[in-house]
This record gives structure tokens, sequence and C-alpha cells, in this order.
């Protein structure tokens, strides 16, 4: 026994293998108590808003990540890139990133001017006041606000790969958002206090990211040349950020305008479940594609890569889609009587889901190498894949619209891996 033992340890791959454990276990954790608070925070604020409330808690929480991709639009990508390449010397990475947040405070005026006024729309069109639009439109500006620096913050601990302090930060607003949440909305089950109770943990936490971003970086002035390159991804990637603003949430966007405010919330409701994927994506953001960023321009070596991660990522997703087709019926009496019967809606929502997190994460690791898929030829694509699914599909039924976004789904993923593919195919 003390033999194998020994052999064990004397492994090659021994410490390589016990510090991902421990990594792994760090972050899952973390992260479990993380979607686990946020899952119990989303499913109390299904059941204390009435359907109507929940319905435009759901366009406003989709309208403040169109917003936060437009505020983007690309930079976080360009940031990334350039932040691999210096990532171990605190004077590069800190002119990096006063560069990148800079360029995202400039994006978050350009977008608000352009979310807010559909947003009121929307909000008006399914039944909110005059007064209940304009709070609930205020309501958003804590969680914009941190919202629009939070990303690129999280990088600087994520390519040091230093995960505890990140992970503590995000628990810590978790549960600052859950006590809030519970706080508040027994006594007023209003949208706009449902965003406020979100949004304000969200400053809290920005503010300690900050503190922990500067533990890595010097705080350094906006460097022109790096300013240029990230701009040059971001024209690159902009226009695709535009459509995908569009197209990311069509479904949700289709049946807010074709259908009732009863099958927004149903839409939104079921989507709370697909937070459960978050955990995945974050290990994902967090372990993998940081690491991916900072790999060697060796083909072999990024093919054998990407291939580990996306059939690990099939076989996870795979158990997932099973776990929730077997036990449907007790995850819809979690959310609540005005959700019974919805079975085959939270099995497609689901499907839809998971695919659209493999084409996230294909697009996640092309990006992180700097690679932009020409803008011209996706939207192409992608337009041509809306129109013709807009002919197959119901838009105004709930079951047809996510039959919709799963085609679209597919699609993208097809798109987003097979580009990312093809870039490491002609890498050198």
């Amino acid at each position: 026994m003390e033999a194998l033992r020994q052999r064990i340890l004397s492994h090659p791959y021994y410490d390589k293998a016990l510090y991902w454990f421990k990594t792994i276990s760090i972050t899952g954790l973390a992260q479990i108590i993380v979607q686990g608070v946020g899952f119990v925070t989303g499913i109390l604020i299904i059941r204390l808003l009435p359907t109507q409330e929940y319905a435009l808690y759901t366009l406003a929480n989709t309208m403040l990540g169109t917003m936060t991709v437009l505020a983007d639009g690309g930079i976080s990508s360009g940031v990334m890139a350039q932040g691999g390449k210096v990532w171990q010397d605190r004077e590069k990475l800190g002119v990096v990133l006063a560069t990148g947040l800079d360029l995202r405070r400039k994006f978050a005026v350009g977008s608000l001017i352009v979310s807010t006024p559909i947003l009121f729309y929307l909000l008006l069109h399914h039944g909110a006041s005059w007064m209940t639009s304009i709070l609930i439109v205020m309501s958003l500006i804590p969680a914009f606000y941190a919202a629009i620096s939070d990303s690129l913050l999280e990088m600087v601990p994520k390519l040091n790969q230093s995960i505890f302090p990140l992970q503590k930060n995000q628990v810590g607003v978790g549960i600052g958002r859950l006590v809030l949440t519970g706080l508040t909305l027994f006594v007023f089950p209003w949208t706009f206090v449902a965003i406020w109770a979100s949004g304000i943990p969200r400053i809290y936490g920005n503010i300690q990211l900050r503190k922990i971003a500067y533990g890595f970086t010097d705080r350094q002035q906006l460097d022109p040349v790096i300013r240029k390159e990230i701009l040059s991804m971001v024209r690159r990637i902009l226009p695709g950020s535009i459509y995908y603003c569009l197209s990311g949430q069509i479904a949700l966007w289709l049946i807010s305008i074709l259908g009732n405010t009863t099958s927004v919330a149903q839409l939104g409701a079921l989507g709370r479940f697909a937070m459960l994927l978050t955990l995945l994506n974050v290990w994902v953001g967090t372990l993998i594609i940081p690491r991916f960023a900072r790999l060697s321009e060796k083909k072999k070596v990024l093919l054998e890569r990407f291939f580990q991660i996306f059939i690990l990522l099939f076989f996870v997703l795979l158990i997932i889609v099973a776990l929730v087709y077997l036990f449907s019926d007790s995850i819809l009496w979690i959310l609540g009587k005005n959700y019974i019967g919805l079975q085959n809606e939270l099995i497609l929502s689901i499907i839809g889901s998971c695919i659209g997190l493999l084409a996230g994460v294909a697009f996640s690791l092309f990006t992180s190498r700097g690679w932009v898929i020409n803008p011209v030829f996706s939207i192409f694509l992608s337009l041509l894949s809306i129109v013709v699914g807009a002919l197959i599909f119901n838009m105004s039924s709930l079951q047809g619209v996510l039959l919709y976004n799963i085609y679209l789904s597919f699609f993208q993923l097809l798109i987003n891996g097979g580009y990312c593919l093809y870039k490491i195919k002609t890498t050198i």
C-alpha cells in the first residue's frame, strides 16, 4: 500500500492533477453557493411577483443584458487578447485595463441612448404606466453601472488564476441580493423593487472587485496604441454584437410583441432554470478560456484543447437535459402554480440554453485568441437562418418560439464552432 502511495506521489502528472483538483474544487464550491443563492433568489422573485409584474421584470432584465452587450461591443475580447500577452507585467496589464475601462464608459452612454426608448415601449405595450416604466428604468442604473466594468475587472484575477478572492466576492454579492430581495418583495411586490434589490449588492461587489484587480496591476494612464488595438477588434466585433443583441433574445422579443403578457412571464420563468448552466459557464470562463488565450501558437495543442473542451461539455449538458426531463414535474412545482403543465416547454427551454452555451463557448475561445469572424459573413448567414426559421415556426405560441430558439442556437453553434476550427487549422 505504501509502495502504491509513493508511486502515485512520484508520478509526473500528480502535481498537475492535484492542482486542477484543488482549483476546480474551490471554484466549484463557490459557484455552487453563488448559483444556488441566485437560483433561490430567482424562485423567490417568481413566486412573490404577480404574473404581470414578473413579465415586466423579465423584459427589464433582458434589456439590461442587451445594454451590457452594447456597452461592451467587443471591448472585453480586446482586453482579454491584449491582457493575455502581458498578464505577468503589472504596469502593462494596468495600461490595458485602464484603456478598456475608459472605452467601456463611453460605449455605455451610447447603449443607454439606444436601449432606453425600446424598453419604455415594451413596458408600456405590456400595461405598465408611465410612472412604473420610469421607476423600472431608473432601477436598472446600479446594475448597469456595475456591469460595464465587472467583466473587465474580473479578467485580471482570471488571467493570474487568483480564483478564491473572485469567488468570495461573488458569494457576498449573491447573499446580499438574496437578503435584500427577501426583505423587500414580501412588502413591496413590484418589479422596480426587485431590480433595486439586485443592483445595490452589485455596486458593493464592483467596489471590492476593483480592489482585487488593482492588487495585480498598477493604476496607469491610457495608451493610444492599446486603445487602437482594442478598437480594431471592436470594429470587427461590434456589428456582430449589435446583431446578437437582437438575435440572442429574439424569442423574448417576438413573444413580447406577438404574444401576450402571460407568455412573456412563462418564458422568463422557464429561463430561470437555465441559470443552473451559469455554474458550468463560469467554470469555463474562469478556468478554461483564460488558459486557452495563453496557449502558444501550436496547431496540435490548440486542436487538442478544443476537442477536449467540447467533448466534456457535450456529455455534461446531455446529463443536465436528462435530469430536467426526469424531474420536470418537480421543477415546475418549484416555480409555482402559474407555471404547472409546461413540461414540454421546460425541456425545449433547457435544450436551447445548452446549445446556446456551446455556441457561446466557441465564440469565447476564438475571440480570446484575438480571432474575429467577418461580421458580414456571420450576420448574413444568421439573418438567413432567422428569416427561414420565422417561416417555419409559429411565433405567437410559447412552444413555437422555444423551437425557434433551439434552431437558431444550433445554427450559431455551427458558425462559431466551424470558424474556431478553421482558425486553428490555419495556425502555423
